[in-house]
């Protein structure tokens, strides 16, 4: 097993004093983690996660509530789902350096695309709710207001419209400024059934504006769609 990484050095990095430090390295363990070191005496993060999630969701919610009095349930909930997505929670853990203390398997440790996105946002929750059941409703908002509300700019996201996915951003702006819908066509399917890569096109028109790829038609429709709103300056 490799050597353990100083959470107490953690804990004064992200300004949370732990009383029960094992709360904390508990929040940094992904279940494979265990896998490969079924002695080590630790718990995985999930439960954890499922707590921080929860208080995540009420400090968000009560922020956006007070924040915006005029927006209905609909807005604020997709204002929320913006704040609290994958991205925006592993832009987090990037910016405390939770990588350096992540516990997971040598193979989960190789991965840097998305499915270590998705390991850093839940350990976020996880800490959070860790936070929580050592420290209290108020440490963890307040973790909460530092991490997440300080560094990504709800103002902008609500001008801008950046709580809509892509395609819904490009479909409004393309209507706006051309009068038609976007359409989009599979321009090829490469690979096995059971693991086929998908690329399509966008269309204004017969214009192709963008191509994009992915593991599924829609994921390959937003990248199409992101590329788009890029070429176009939208």
């Amino acid at each position: 097993m490799k050597a353990m990484p100083d959470f107490k050095k953690f804990s004064e990095k992200i300004g949370v004093e732990f009383r029960d430090m094992n709360l904390l390295k508990q929040a940094c363990t992904h279940r494979s983690f265990l896998n490969e070191n079924k002695g080590a005496g630790l718990e995985h993060n999930e439960r954890l996660e499922f707590l921080g999630d929860a208080v995540l969701e009420l400090v968000i919610t009560s922020y956006l509530y007070r924040k915006y009095p005029g927006k209905h349930e609909g807005e604020l909930t997709s204002y929320r789902s913006a704040l609290v997505n994958t991205h925006s929670l592993a832009r987090v853990a990037t910016a405390i350096g939770i990588n350096d203390y992540l516990l997971m398997s040598k193979g989960e440790s190789k991965d840097t695309g998305r499915a270590r996105s998705i390991i850093m946002a839940d350990s976020i929750e996880a800490i959070i709710g860790a936070i929580y059941i050592d420290n209290g409703y108020d440490a963890a908002a307040n973790f909460i207001s530092q991490n997440l509300l300080e560094v990504i700019d709800i103002d902008e996201i609500v001008e801008k419209k950046l709580w809509l996915d892509a395609k819904s951003r490009f479909q409004e702006r393309a209507q706006d400024e051309t009068g038609q819908t976007p359409s989009y066509k599979t321009m090829k399917e490469t690979g096995p059934d059971h693991n086929k890569i998908f690329t399509l096109g966008v269309f204004i028109g017969d214009v192709q504006v963008a191509v994009g790829t992915g593991l599924s038609k829609q994921e390959a429709e937003q990248k199409a769609a992101e590329k788009a709103l890029e070429i176009k300056g939208w």
